[in-house]
């Protein structure tokens, strides 16, 4: 696969994670797994806390938004006020965030409940964060280069930092220079590009973003973002269409900074 030039106009480079940074089989094999494995153990510990209170209070939020909306829903109602019986309830928050995973959600509430749970995986060595070989000299090249690079992924800011700061790389969060999370906005909707380039500073002409999911890519084209497609084993297969739109590259280092001393 060829080069790809990124567009001198860029002073930003807006990275996913899942399929572009990270291998997609680290959340599915790794991450996922570990929320379902110590879901209700986790939840039996810390109920009482406040960070566990707050956790289960936006999962109620986030069940009263989707009956508004009229989403599908867990049928279970979440709320630690109702019940006297604390197992029952704990019961009712692991059916809700089991669906939700099952279901693919990247509801803010289920991002920061898991981001919680990863923290202490991490922080205890059970768990290392994944990143293709590619990433980390590349983003020292970009940055050496003065560009500034962003994290925006469905994954909770905490997630985001817990990945990055306890990597197979060691912590590399000082490669990035901010970390966006669906609190700016949802993936797919072009808004949240344009909130992105405010937060930043300065014009969605000016941002490259990186993503291997073309619904996003979309979005972000929509908002005057410029796109490169990411293709990594395991991502999902692009149609014959979408080889042909998008500027497609299958590493980092592939992206060529055109026009910058």
């Amino acid at each position: 696969m060829a080069s790809v030039s990124i567009p001198v106009c860029t002073t930003a480079l807006l990275l996913d994670i899942e399929g572009t940074t990270t291998p997609i089989t680290f959340v599915k094999d790794i991450l996922f797994p570990y929320i379902r494995e110590h879901l209700e153990d986790h939840l039996s510990a810390h109920w009482e806390e406040d960070e566990c209170k707050q956790d289960v209070h936006l999962l109620k939020k986030q069940i009263e938004e989707d009956m508004r909306q009229n989403r599908a829903c867990c049928v279970h109602a979440v709320d630690q006020t109702v019940h006297t019986d604390e197992e029952k309830a704990i019961r009712e928050v692991v059916d809700n965030v089991l669906w939700q995973m099952a279901a693919d959600r990247k509801s803010t509430a289920l991002k920061q409940l898991q981001g919680h749970m990863w923290r202490a995986a991490y922080s205890s060595g059970k768990i290392k964060g994944e990143i293709y070989q590619d990433v980390v000299p590349s983003i020292k090249s970009w940055r050496e280069r003065g560009l500034k690079v962003y994290i925006y992924s469905s994954g909770s800011v905490e997630a985001q930092k817990l990945l990055f700061g306890y990597s197979v790389e060691g912590d590399v969060l000082d490669l990035f220079d901010g970390h966006f999370d669906t609190n700016i906005g949802a993936k797919v909707d072009g808004k949240s590009y344009e909130r992105i380039a405010e937060r930043i500073g300065c014009q969605p002409e000016e941002i490259t973003f990186l993503t291997d999911i073309t619904r996003e890519a979309k979005a972000a084209e929509e908002a005057r973002v410029n796109v490169v497609v990411v293709v990594r084993p395991g991502n999902m297969e692009l149609t014959e269409e979408e080889k042909a739109h998008y500027n497609l590259i299958t590493s980092f280092s592939q992206l060529q900074l055109m026009g910058r001393v």
